[in-house]
């Protein structure tokens, strides 16, 4: 079978009458100095006894407001094939004093036996997808044998759960790393030990706790400092924290790799077109070649961001061509720039009798760069009216005013038709579009400033939608429009 033809073969059917063994009791036991009453093995790591699957090992963590040890019976009536636990109880279990630092230890021999390069990721936007980018390009490489963290799993828990679930044939590994403080990623890169650091932007998110963006760059930088011997970190070449973020690389050793549309990038965008049935088609020189591929997802940010993916597969030397092929397939995720088409009551009828509308799913998160990301793109999304349901962006501060009220010009350049904005801190740029006239014959453009989702349901059906609208949904994931998501699009939530 030659290289193009292994490439395109995909996927693998599983065999799932055998089950791979993560972890048994002895080696479960050894990691965590507890001692196992019983033998037996285990197929998952699991901490919330909700999501138990049959073979899992259940990890009973103590939180501020629960314990996990209250749901031991749950995850073994879930299935469960043993519990770590800080006291005795009935069934196969793995005893320890703390619970939690059992997981970070198990995480920590998980690492340690991983054989493959593993890749960190961090940043203010765009973090999930990168490292879902990343994870999908590898997987097709490695014929399903690269793992990532799931989800957002990127904090203190997240990131050795993630870790503990590594198994042992994983030929590459990418894992997500987040803060909110300085300091927290410190911690969390010298767990994960990457050999390849990526840094996909550096934003005012999470402003309010670090006061500055240099000091948020900074925060992210701390990535670095859990670098192998002779890794690389993969920054982007635009961003005007650039130096600072090659500064604290190279002074943890690294290889700096930058990524972006500036002249001197090591991984250099130069041309993008859209790509027939949506995505763009991406030109990239890599300093000894040139590499031509599409990504599905359309937007600028989803271009820049695939910039540095391909830095990153290569730089562990997987194969660009099955990175390329996979990007090709890999559509929005949900929450982080899913496209659904739903249907509604206005409008004419297509010739098929149907009314379909785009809904720009973006509901996980938001902070100023990646909603003038995503109002930029919902601009240039061909529809009949443009809708902008937009939740407040949270942590900010008392750079929250003024970064809401500066969304006025990117919404008005997008050509919004009508906006929904909800939440308190939405206060600021309701106040901007009811001053300024954005619409036609010196109209202001119209909108509704709703105190929670359920008024903002109830506003857009109010307003109506019709066949071709494209409705972008975006806000910082406490303030709920994923539930107005699933309204829309009548999934079952």
């Amino acid at each position: 079978m030659n290289a193009v033809a292994r490439i395109l073969d995909w996927p693998v059917e599983a065999d799932e009458e055998n089950p791979h063994i993560l972890w048994d009791a002895i080696s479960i036991a050894r990691a965590v100095k507890g001692t196992a009453n019983a033998d037996f093995t285990v197929s998952g790591v699991e901490i919330d006894s909700r999501d138990v699957q049959p073979g899992d090992l259940f990890f009973a963590l103590k939180g501020e407001s629960t314990d996990g040890h209250r749901f031991v019976e749950m995850a073994f009536a879930k299935g469960a094939a043993a519990v770590v636990v800080d006291r005795p109880v009935d069934g196969p279990h793995v005893l320890v004093n703390d619970t939690t630092d059992a997981l970070v230890r198990l995480g920590a021999a998980a690492r340690a036996r991983t054989r493959g390069p593993v890749i960190g990721v961090t940043g203010s936007v765009g973090k999930t997808g990168v490292k879902e980018m990343i994870f999908t390009a590898l997987d097709r490489a490695s014929r399903g044998d690269a793992h990532r963290s799931v989800k957002s799993y990127n904090n203190h828990v997240g990131v050795p759960l993630s870790l503990a679930r590594t198994p042992s044939r994983t030929r590459f590994a990418v894992y997500e790393m987040g803060m909110n403080h300085a300091g927290e990623i410190a911690d969390l890169t010298r767990q994960v030990r990457p050999h390849v650091a990526v840094i996909t932007t550096i934003a005012p998110a999470h402003i309010e706790m670090l006061g500055s963006e240099e000091a948020i760059a900074d925060a992210k930088a701390e990535i670095f400092q859990g670098l192998e011997a002779g890794g690389s970190a993969v920054i982007p070449a635009d961003s005007p924290h650039f130096e600072r973020l090659r500064d604290a690389a190279v002074a943890c050793g690294a290889t700096v790799v930058s990524f972006g549309k500036a002249a001197d990038a090591d991984v250099r965008l130069l041309d993008t077109v859209p790509a027939i049935g949506g995505g763009s088609l991406v030109t990239v020189d890599m300093g000894d070649r040139r590499v031509c591929y599409t990504i599905a997802t359309p937007g600028e940010h989803h271009v820049i961001n695939s910039l540095a993916v391909m830095a990153a597969v290569r730089a562990v030397k997987g194969d660009l061509g099955a990175a390329g092929v996979a990007l090709a397939e890999m559509g929005g995720l949900p929450g982080r720039g899913a496209r659904l088409e739903i249907d509604v009551a206005g409008g004419e009828p297509d010739e098929d009798g149907l009314r379909k509308a785009l809904l720009i799913d973006e509901s996980y998160n938001a902070n100023p760069a990646s909603m003038r990301a995503t109002l930029a793109q919902l601009g240039r999304t061909p529809a009949r009216r443009r809708i902008a349901v937009l939740g407040a962006m949270k942590e900010l501060g008392s750079h929250g005013p003024d970064y809401h009220a500066a969304l006025a010009g990117p919404i008005r350049d997008a050509g919004v038709d009508y906006a929904i904005l909800v939440g308190e801190e939405m206060t600021a740029l309701a106040e901007e579009l009811g001053k300024s006239a954005g619409g036609e014959l010196g109209k202001s453009m119209p909108f509704a400033h709703c105190a929670n989702v359920g008024e903002a349901v109830d506003a857009l059906r109010a307003f109506g939608l019709e066949r071709d609208d494209a409705i972008l949904v975006k806000g910082s994931n406490s303030v709920g429009l994923a539930s107005l998501v699933t309204a829309l699009s009548k999934q079952e939530g």
